[in-house]
């Protein structure tokens, strides 16, 4: 193939060479697979030109037909006339085959391609070397022709998003194994109907791995795959795969997930997925409409997919999570799905991934069943860490409440030669290893065990009772100056910033007016403070206050401003008074104020007592939380800080080893030099 795409040089780019080869690739698939029936379809349809499509299919024995006499092969007889009939070759496929090649909105757009090969004269070395391509069905199986797709989307789209096109059979089979690992006893019932979803199918690898697993295991089985894929070339290979395998057609959709479900109302057995790393559904980086789509269906709460709530608008990873568990049977769903490492911790308290995160975690839903680590360098685009999230909404008995954490990031082997940036692979018997440890369920090195409350954490908010002493030094006065204080009355920064802007609009205008009032205001109070600069300390407002008023009688009388100037020319002194308000209670210093996240099984009176007060023994912890209001204080939150579970210290080289390391060190570069000038 590649060989192929070398006779477009000079018409074709070679990022454009794509726009031939997948079309002619999937054009000779069909053909080949056709081929043992293709003659029958053809008297039937010189017999019967209105025999019904359904009907066809049975002779041809795929969801797919050609009537026409012509072959890639027949075609090549005729070079004169090789584009119309070469169109008119294609014009025999069924509807929905025609779709996929000649559709500008939902297929490839081939038929442009066409008028260009031939203008160009390449169409007919083209067809010839395609004709002589063994794609058979029966030679080359799905998975195989999987394989080939995939590296010829690889090969022309270097730039691909990370994941965004070819998760390899290696990762797949991995995540169908723990998929099928437990809790699928009824996948064996003669006849099953099973259905298989993957909201970001590409050329349908998952499906097919998934289809192929559950086959093998029970023949009698009815596998029923469903996608959704927004790159035409990837929805076109799989929607040929599918046919080729008998699936219904229009169980494979060009569509954007973000957008819509288009099997709404439909809940599957099994979820499979990759969906893409860091891209965005919302912002200027977003898909046209996408953002829109998005807002639209959070407006519906827990009636739409993201009830939990919206993630960062840089990454839509986690709203591909809730739309799984949206989609999952509620009674036996289970999933799998590809995340990079963002959506185990990336948000603070409140945001949304922290409460999608604590969403999946409560023990109402209790939806995740395990996060395994992958080691990296295992995909072609990319070599960042990745997990596989196992989730589930029929957890065995033993599995209720908690999560498995396991580290398979080690269970890999080398691959003799790198392809693109897939230097590792995971092989069969890393896959066995890492199931195993999965299914068994026990803690070891590789896999830790933990209640999912151990993931949920509340927020305190800790400060120090309001103790601060006040003076008029000239330290205390140019911190005061520096801290802003004075800000709102005067700001030579931005005098100067509105002063060289190249146009005011009224509002700046009046802001620079305002300064300009103010500034001998400003400097007033300035020089007022300079000349009663003194060494005395003041350990309350009440003692301070009467003093800083005279000092600055010529200056202003603004209470407000007073009380901002106190503030600025204070310093936290514990042997100053403690302030309380008018009922007696300890005012608390805002300028003290820390964060503190507590694990949500742990009292604050334990953790403070341990982790605070030994420290800061006035410290008082403080905590807020109310879901009721149209704007939440949310003090809550969870993450799943994954690779602190499996830290392991390694203790540092002593500083006795490092000393003689650099001894040896200078001594052999001192001699080096010295050879130079022998």
């Amino acid at each position: 193939m590649w060989s192929i795409a070398n006779k477009l040089r000079g018409p074709y780019r070679s990022d454009k060479y794509k726009d031939v080869i997948i079309p002619m690739t999937i054009i000779r698939r069909f053909e080949c697979a056709l081929a043992p029936t293709k003659q029958k379809v053809v008297d039937q349809f010189k017999a019967n030109p209105n025999f019904p499509a359904k009907a066809m299919y049975r002779i041809s024995g795929f969801q797919f037909y050609n009537t026409s006499e012509f072959d890639l092969a027949e075609l090549v007889n005729d070079a004169d006339h090789i584009a119309a009939n070469f169109k008119s070759y294609l014009q025999g496929f069924s509807a929905n085959v025609l779709e996929i090649l000649m559709s500008k909105e939902r297929g490839l757009n081939f038929g442009e391609e066409i008028d260009k090969m031939d203008k160009n004269n390449r169409l007919l070395s083209v067809i010839k070397a395609f004709s002589e391509l063994d794609l058979d069905p029966r030679t080359i199986d799905n998975v195989k022709m999987g394989y080939i797709f995939e590296e010829l989307i690889r090969k022309f789209s270097e730039n691909a998003e990370a994941g965004d096109h070819y998760t390899g059979r290696d990762i797949i089979k991995l995540m169908v194994n723990i998929l099928l690992a437990e809790g699928c006893d009824d996948i064996f019932d003669d006849g099953k109907v099973i259905t298989i979803l993957d909201q970001a199918c590409g050329t349908g690898g998952m499906l097919s791995t998934g289809y192929n697993f559950i086959k093998r295991y029970n023949p009698s089985a009815d596998v029923r795959l469903f996608g959704q894929e927004i790159n035409p070339e990837s929805y076109a290979m799989c929607l040929a795969e599918m046919l080729i395998k008998g699936q219904n057609a229009e169980n494979i959709c060009y569509q954007d997930t973000m957008k819509a479900d288009r099997f709404k109302g439909t809940k599957m057995r099994f979820v499979l997925e990759n969906p893409p790393f860091g891209t965005a559904w919302g912002g200027k980086d977003a898909a046209e409409g996408v953002e829109d789509a998005v807002n639209a269906e959070y407006q519906k709460g827990f009636d739409g997919r993201w009830g939990a709530g919206l993630p960062g608008s840089g990454d839509m990873q986690m709203l591909f999570l809730q739309s799984a568990i949206d989609k999952m049977d509620d009674d036996f769903g289970r999933a799998t799905i590809i995340e990079n490492g963002s959506p185990l911790f990336s948000g603070g308290t409140a945001s949304g991934e922290s409460q999608i995160r604590r969403w999946m975690l409560d023990p109402k839903n209790d939806y995740i069943e395990a996060i395994i680590a992958l080691p990296t360098d295992l995909f072609y685009n990319t070599g960042i860490a990745t997990y596989i999230w196992v989730l589930s909404k029929n957890k065995r008995a033993e599995r209720k409440g908690k999560i498995q954490l396991i580290d398979a990031s080690t269970f890999y082997k080398k691959l003799r030669k790198a392809l693109g940036d897939k230097k590792n692979e995971i092989s069969p018997e890393d896959r066995s290893a890492v199931t195993k440890l999965y299914a068994d369920f026990t803690e070891n090195e590789y896999c830790k065990i933990y209640r999912n409350e151990e993931f949920i954490y509340r927020e305190y908010t800790v400060m120090q009772p309001l103790q601060r002493s006040y003076a008029i030094t000239a330290e205390r006065i140019e911190a005061m100056l520096s801290k802003g204080s004075l800000s709102s009355l005067y700001d030579q920064s931005k005098v100067d910033e509105l002063e060289n802007a190249e146009e005011l609009t009224g509002k700046d205008q009046k802001k620079l007016e305002a300064y300009q009032n103010n500034q001998p205001v400003y400097e007033a109070i300035v020089v007022a403070l300079k000349a009663a600069v003194s060494e005395q300390i003041y350990n309350s407002p009440a003692e301070f206050m009467p003093v800083l008023t005279k000092a600055l009688a010529s200056a202003t009388a603004d209470k407000k401003l007073l009380d901002k100037i106190a503030d600025g020319l204070s310093v936290m002194d514990k042997n100053a008074e403690i302030q309380r308000d008018r009922k007696g209670n300890i005012i608390y210093d805002k300028e003290t104020k820390d964060t503190e996240l507590v694990k949500w099984e742990e009292s604050i009176e334990d953790y403070m007592a341990r982790e605070v007060l030994p420290h800061i023994p006035d410290a008082t912890a403080f905590f807020e939380e109310d879901l009721g209001k149209k704007k939440p204080v949310i003090k809550t939150g969870a993450e799943i800080p994954f690779t602190r579970y499996f830290y392991k210290y390694q203790p540092s080289t002593p500083s006795e080893e490092l000393e003689t390391r650099f001894k040896e060190l200078e001594l052999s570069v001192t001699e080096r030099v010295a050879k130079l000038f022998e």
